[in-house]
């Protein structure tokens, strides 16, 4: 398994690494399992936040007390927009993992570039905690092509958390390489579009193409099971998962959702994260599960849709939300229809 350097903080770890969000929807039990089982198959890059509701208590739980908190890089999360904040967050994060440091701490998912003196305070509570020793690495994450360029450009941090999978743009590439030109580590989120790519050994081929480190998004042991069997068995890029690749970004590149779900508590009860995605994967998928009466009334909220445009300002792809909402459900009408065939 290829090896990842995280830029100047020196951090290396397999290409090959756990995204702990979707743990949030496992028993404690499940997740230790799936977090131990990882960390024996070869895994030891774990990223969580403090917005991932107990994910933090769960991997604390699996490695708190097990002995191999100096075989593993833990990475967390904050949403703090001022400096107290930070420090209330961090100080609940470490209680919550168990440890006494966090290997990176990122400002999760910013609206800006934070900087010293822009009278947040972030920034000055970062290198705080990290002369503390609370922190080794200072990292952030962000969704907009825009702002990671002008996060790079800082030089102010040692990571950046960016969307990249292989519907990735020109532009987007040029991220990964503007990153490692300036020694900062890039770590890969939403490696599968928030589940509309499911070719696993195709999305690993692509990614070990670049400098970065994807952060699986795992919640099954028949995930974790498929993703560990790379460490045995790495994928090389070939002309059929080329055709694979081809025909994926053919029929999804554009603007479509990444099922983040940012965007959410929508004004009209409508799940826009699922409702929006609705024509990539019900063809994406066995469409009978998004067929049945429960998703039927899901998407028919969307005609009680008032295009308030709250969800629109909220969306970090900044997506025309309404609108593509009554494109799906066009769409899923005529798949309910029979006009169209999935």
């Amino acid at each position: 398994m290829k090896q990842i350097t995280l830029g100047k903080t020196g951090i290396t770890t397999p290409q090959n690494a756990f995204g702990a969000l979707p743990i949030q929807r496992c028993t404690t039990q499940e997740a230790v399992k799936l977090l131990m089982g990882a960390f024996e198959g070869g895994m030891t890059f774990f990223d969580t936040a403090r917005a991932y509701t107990d994910s933090e208590e769960k991997l604390g739980a699996a490695f708190g007390e097990s002995g191999i908190r100096d075989k593993i890089y833990i990475a967390s999360k904050s949403g703090a927009t001022t400096g107290e904040e930070l420090r209330k967050q961090l100080e609940t994060t470490l209680r919550n993992l168990k440890t006494d440091h966090l290997d990176i701490y990122q400002l999760h998912c910013v609206a800006k570039c934070y900087r010293p003196g822009d009278g947040s305070g972030l920034y000055e509570e970062l290198l705080r905690a990290k002369q503390e020793g609370k922190i080794l690495h200072i990292g952030i994450t962000a969704h907009k092509i825009g702002l990671a360029e002008e996060i790079i450009e800082s030089g102010l941090y040692e990571t950046l958390q960016f969307p990249f999978s292989y519907l990735a743009t020109d532009r987007d590439i040029a991220l990964v390489r503007a990153c490692e030109k300036a020694g900062m580590g890039f770590i890969a989120m939403k490696g599968l579009s928030g589940g509309l790519l499911n070719n696993a050994e195709a999305c690993m081929a692509f990614m070990s193409g670049y400098n970065a480190l994807p952060i699986w998004g795992i919640q099954r042991e028949s995930e974790l099971k498929q993703w560990l069997s790379f460490f045995q068995r790495e994928p090389v890029m070939t002309d059929e998962l080329r055709a694979v690749i081809a025909k994926d970004r053919q029929e999804l590149l554009g603007d479509f959702c990444r099922g983040c779900g940012y965007c959410a508590p929508c004004t009209a009860g409508i799940s826009i994260k699922d409702c929006a995605r609705m024509s990539q994967m019900i063809r994406r998928a066995p469409s009978a599960a998004w067929l049945s009466p429960y998703w039927q009334e899901q998407m028919m909220k969307i005609e009680d849709c008032i295009e308030c445009g709250i969800c629109m300002t909220r969306c970090p792809y900044e997506l025309k939300i309404p609108a593509l909402l009554k494109k799906n459900l066009a769409d899923y009408r005529q798949i309910l229809s029979g006009e169209v065939k999935v």
